[in-house]
């Protein structure tokens, strides 16, 4: 079987019958990548230049890798249209979020006529082709309140699409596939199939693993044969652990907590948009294009402050789990208890709150800041040495500054 490394966009490979069938109605990965030689060609070209933000970057990315299967590129006006208002692209397949690409106003005026233009990163740098269909304009005010449920601009991913502004893009994407140590859907369903797993259970998350998380994946563990521990990479808030600290801090949990074996670490390259149950619909549907037959979904999933419920987030799947495909693992808040002596939910726990501990992220970055290691009931002694490395360097930087 070929790999994601030399396939080009829309290149189709099989299936192991092992996994659930990527999502969509032809039930295969689509990918879209092109050679450093071809994206060389395009810059050397006059072929209109669009700068993504990191937002549209780690998008593109998730397209190119054929994580948002079966989309092949940034959706166009039909399609905004439907998923924005039902959930559904238009030949109905369920899709919670409309990914369009927002270029700015000078960039839509130099694409005239054009067939294609070169997509270059935040700092400036060719990254990749988008095969141009459509240019059109949408109200970023009725894209927030559909994906989000609120036009606050407090909230940070509806203040991301308003300032996106009113124009969007629609067309194919393929990238040059950088060397990151981000597994394709493809290379994580091959790994998998090598390591003989039938059953893989997919985890979600933007911040690092603390006993809660550590609770739930090994519970995950319990029932299938291997855990897919999938940290979110792409563009998240500014006052979240930036993804190199979290990375590092797996990696430790897995040097002394984890079966090795059991367990594939690979970055899932999408933005965080805080959308509550709409993102967690993507999310799941997303892990069954890597291959994951059972999914974790938390407390307030994807959530951020108080914009939803702590069980939104399930009762929505719970509609779509179906069509979904995958089987979900719902669990409450996971807490340490003093009287149980062990991590436990309101599932399995008799006792009071007093018995209870539990902190809040905010909570661990306050005592981060001043230097204290949150309780080893909260978070492993290796991680908190992690962390607190991490922000004495984070401080020295700014004092420095």
């Amino acid at each position: 079987m070929r790999t994601a490394r030399t396939l080009g966009m829309g290149s189709r490979v099989p299936i192991s019958s092992w996994y659930p069938r990527p999502h969509g109605r032809e039930g295969e990965i689509r990918e879209g990548f092109l050679s450093a030689e071809e994206l060389a060609l395009l810059a050397e070209g006059r072929a209109p230049r669009i700068r993504l933000s990191p937002r549209a970057l780690a998008d593109a990315t998730a397209l190119a890798h054929g994580a948002y299967t079966p989309l092949r590129g940034f959706l166009g006006r039909e399609a905004w249209g439907t998923v924005a208002h039902e959930m559904r692209l238009p030949d109905g397949t369920l899709w919670p979020i409309p990914i369009g690409l927002a270029p700015l106003e000078e960039e839509v005026k130099a694409l005239g006529g054009a067939e294609e233009a070169l997509l270059l990163d935040p700092s400036g740098a060719p990254v990749g082709q988008l095969v141009l269909e459509e240019v059109y304009r949408v109200d970023p005010l009725v894209e927030a309140e559909r994906v989000y449920g609120t036009t606050d601009p407090s909230h940070p991913g509806v203040v991301r699409t308003l300032e996106e502004g009113p124009f969007r893009v629609a067309g194919g994407v393929r990238l040059v596939l950088r060397d990151s140590g981000i597994l394709t859907p493809l290379e994580v369903r091959s790994e998998a199939g090598r390591r003989g797993w039938r059953r893989m259970a997919g985890f979600q998350t933007r911040n690092p693993l603390h006993r809660a998380h550590e609770y739930l994946t090994k519970v995950a563990l319990e029932v299938t044969d291997g855990l897919l521990l999938h940290p979110l990479v792409g563009e998240t808030k500014e006052d979240d652990v930036p993804a190199e600290v979290r990375l590092e801090c797996y990696r430790v949990l897995l040097d002394f907590y984890y079966p090795r074996r059991r367990v594939i670490l690979s970055g899932f390259p999408a933005p965080m948009r805080y959308a509550g149950p709409r993102e967690a619909i993507l999310h799941a549907i997303c892990r069954k294009n890597y291959g994951c037959t059972h999914f974790v979904v938390g407390r307030d999933h994807a959530g951020v402050g108080s914009y939803y419920g702590p069980f939104d987030a399930h009762r929505l799947l719970e509609t779509h789990e179906e069509e979904i495909g995958i089987e979900l693992l719902y669990f409450d808040n996971a807490f340490w208890c003093r009287r149980c002596q062990s991590m436990a939910t309101e599932k399995t726990c008799p006792h009071g709150r007093e018995e209870r501990v539990s902190l809040s992220g905010t909570r661990v970055r306050a005592l981060l800041s001043r230097g204290e290691a949150p309780p080893p009931e909260v978070t492993r002694p290796e991680v908190a040495e992690v962390l607190l490395r991490a922000v004495a360097g984070w401080d020295g930087g700014r004092r420095d500054g």
